[in-house]
């Protein structure tokens, strides 16, 4: 999944835009996407436009706030969220659902960040999406497009989960677990520096 904001301040910006794909037995499920544009009152021209490309006249066109995360949670189902630069999505989506729906996000995420480097040690100094994607070869013909970068995103994550496969991570409580152990060591070599 991916979203669209008016900024990066997760206490004051609002979502502008949700994408996602489904990710089924190892596949993309192309004939299952989400995609809405959101309304938001007094939306002004600020510099994330020129990042994303959402028009005030397409936000203003929007589907109200609480009836696209309503609708999205209802797509959305149970599953476990995959996501780049995760934690940022998890609290706009979280603040989303509480202040439109007075709702708990309840969903697990995953970070495609995170498990990257994780999965592929020799190309960590690569950090954004951009860079992760010219490194596996994803073409994406509209990045900063919730849908496209959600669908970039999931190509991204059956790479890494076929890299994951070949070091027998085969559940995600394997992956989770090799992930925290992954954090605690990085954040061990981050202190001893």
């Amino acid at each position: 999944m991916d979203l669209e904001t008016s900024g990066l301040n997760v206490n004051r910006d609002r979502i502008l835009s949700v994408g996602a794909v489904v990710i089924e037995g190892g596949l993309i499920d192309l004939g299952t996407q989400y995609e809405c544009t959101l309304y938001q009152e007094n939306h002004r021209v600020t510099e994330s436009v020129l990042i994303h490309g959402i028009a005030p006249s397409a936000v203003a066109e929007g589907v109200a706030p609480a009836d696209a995360l309503l609708d999205f949670m209802d797509f959305a189902g149970q599953c476990v969220f995959v996501a780049f630069h995760a934690a940022f999505d998890h609290r706009m989506l979280q603040r989303g659902l509480r202040d439109e729906l007075g709702q708990r996000l309840r969903h697990r995420f995953l970070d495609v960040a995170e498990l990257a480097p994780m999965l592929c040690p020799g190309a960590s100094s690569r950090q954004s999406l951009d860079e992760w994607q010219s490194h596996f070869k994803v073409v994406n013909q509209q990045r900063h497009h919730a849908a496209a970068d959600a669908l970039a995103t999931a190509e991204l994550m059956l790479i890494l989960l076929s890299l994951a496969h070949r070091e027998n991570l085969t559940t995600l409580a394997d992956l989770e677990s090799r992930l925290r152990h992954w954090r605690r060591l990085r954040q061990a070599r981050i202190g001893t520096m």
